[in-house]
């Protein structure tokens, strides 16, 4: 019965200010903590940790979306500059996603602009490289058009692409070279920008990784259906795609034995991995996505562990 709650259902909610400030009070509650690598930046350096023994390297985001406040935006150029000097000092393997909202996209734009180059240039000191998250279509050629105004000073810096706008395939067209996460999508869009149907969305989404791959661009597919993760494998092998050109990305908490699988078959295989007190916008997109997502949230919530 849980498992019928609509997806629109937890997409409303992922949206609803009152729930999100009482969530950060409730502390990593109602199963987030399956998800969500503690509040603190110890705490995913962790986690970090303990997921690169296995063969697997990450990306971190401190989690945070939707700031009004400079002061906010302020404070969360900080945690990803602390974020990138904890992940140099601890000599973990990770990169950092940030989100352009977290920034401050919605109060002002060159603001924002300069938030992100501070953290370009941490991450430059540190050799690594920073994912800009893509967020919901509101803000979509915002972020492309930032993306391309720091790619001329920057080349540790790219984005993600979502299967689902219509526009996916055209876009990615004009991004050859750049460094890409592709993905289906995690938020509510209407039929006049995006694909509505499960297997539509799937068709358009391994045409972009194909298309982007044959470019000779380097190429993150993110991905838990291992149905597009073989029929990957299948074509970079016909393609003489080597594994250095790509690597497969899913989200922290879920299909760990396929993760480990993957990375064991000699791919690199990269875990999502989310930290910090703004966490339930994240966690109820999770819930969103798929059914069985709240089944495995419950069980974390009652679990004596």
């Amino acid at each position: 019965m849980v498992e019928k709650l609509s997806k629109n259902f937890f997409l409303y909610l992922s949206k609803n200010k009152i729930l999100n400030k009482g969530a950060k009070k409730w502390g990593l509650r109602l199963g987030a903590a399956q998800v969500v690598a503690g509040v603190t930046i110890p705490s995913v350096i962790e986690v970090i940790k303990g997921l690169n023994e296995k063969g697997l390297v990450c990306t971190v985001d401190h989690l945070g979306e939707f700031v009004l406040r400079k002061e906010e935006a302020i404070d969360s150029t900080k945690k990803c500059i602390e974020t990138l000097e904890a992940i140099s000092a601890s000599g973990v393997n990770s990169q950092l996603s940030i989100k352009l909202t977290q920034l401050g996209l919605d109060i002002d734009r060159t603001f924002c602009v300069n938030n992100v180059r501070q953290i370009l240039d941490a991450a430059r000191k540190t050799n690594n490289f920073v994912q800009i998250d893509m967020e919901d279509h509101s803000h979509y050629y915002q972020t492309l058009s930032i993306l391309e105004e720091l790619r001329k000073t920057y080349d540790n810096v790219g984005t993600v692409l979502q299967a689902y706008l219509y526009s996916g395939k055209k876009d990615l067209a004009g991004l050859r070279g750049v460094p890409l996460r592709l993905v289906k999508g995690a938020y509510k869009e209407s039929a006049e920008v995006a694909f509505q149907q499960k297997d539509q969305i799937d068709k358009n989404y391994l045409e972009m990784i194909k298309q982007h791959l044959l470019t000779g661009s380097y190429t993150a597919i993110a991905s838990h259906d291992h149905r597009i993760i073989e029929k990957v494998m299948k074509f970079c092998k016909q393609w003489n795609i080597p594994k250095t050109q790509f690597e497969f990305q899913m989200l922290y908490g879920f299909r760990t034995e396929l993760q480990e699988k993957i990375a064991k078959e000699g791919y690199t295989m990269r875990v999502y991995v989310p930290f910090g007190h703004d966490w339930y916008g994240y966690f109820m997109r999770r819930l969103a996505e798929r059914p069985q997502n709240v089944s495995f949230a419950l069980k974390g919530l009652f679990s004596k562990k």
